[in-house]
């Protein structure tokens, strides 16, 4: 269930989990459309979606909360402290799965069919892998921080989330990815984008 908060940074990061979960399921219903059909499209969507899938969290999304939210967190409570540690190690895991994603893909576009079936069930186990990561920054996280941050402590938080929203790119980044996103939803067929159809 999604948390409900005045706070922008909560907002910010709901908001990121809202379009890092587009992004997969529009990749997952590309994927699944091939195994029905047979048909792949232009390997350019699929590409466009791993790229962003691996740059949004590493260069926009993680360091939100790596540099701010945690933090805070930690010096309000012990609680929170086994799951802030399990997604750190997400963190560093889902990078490699991503690239481990983007070598099947490659095997897949020299191959073939023969190389489908494993980049498929290896795309449907990372998407499974970063819903149960969102939903552990949102259903403790989140949770956590709603419950023991004070009010100058979510002043400071919201502050810190609306001036950087980039902390370690920049804005030009971070358009970039805005630009990557419109790019997918222009070259992906429908239903997922506005693109050719299959």
């Amino acid at each position: 269930m999604r948390l409900r908060s005045s706070h922008p940074a909560v907002n910010i990061i709901q908001h990121d989990h809202d379009v890092l979960s587009a992004v997969l399921q529009g990749m997952l219903q590309i994927i699944r459309a091939i195994g029905e059909s047979g048909k792949a499209p232009d390997l350019k969507v699929l590409r466009a979606m791993l790229f962003y899938i691996h740059e949004y969290p590493e260069r926009v999304h993680h360091p939100k909360e790596d540099r701010f939210l945690f933090p805070m967190i930690r010096k309000r409570t012990r609680e929170a402290d086994d799951a802030m540690i399990e997604l750190e190690a997400q963190h560093a895991l889902g990078d490699r799965l991503v690239l481990d994603l983007e070598h099947a893909l490659n095997r897949f576009e020299l191959e073939g069919a023969a190389a489908f079936d494993a980049f498929a069930l290896m795309a449907e186990q990372y998407a499974d892998f970063y819903k149960a990561h969102m939903r552990l920054e949102e259903q403790t996280i989140l949770a956590v921080a709603l419950k023991v941050l004070s009010e100058d402590d979510w002043r400071e938080l919201d502050a810190a989330f609306a001036e950087e929203k980039n902390p370690l790119a920049g804005s030009r980044h971070e358009a970039g990815m805005q630009q990557l996103f419109s790019l997918i939803v222009n070259i992906a067929p429908p239903p997922v984008g506005v693109g050719p159809a299959m």
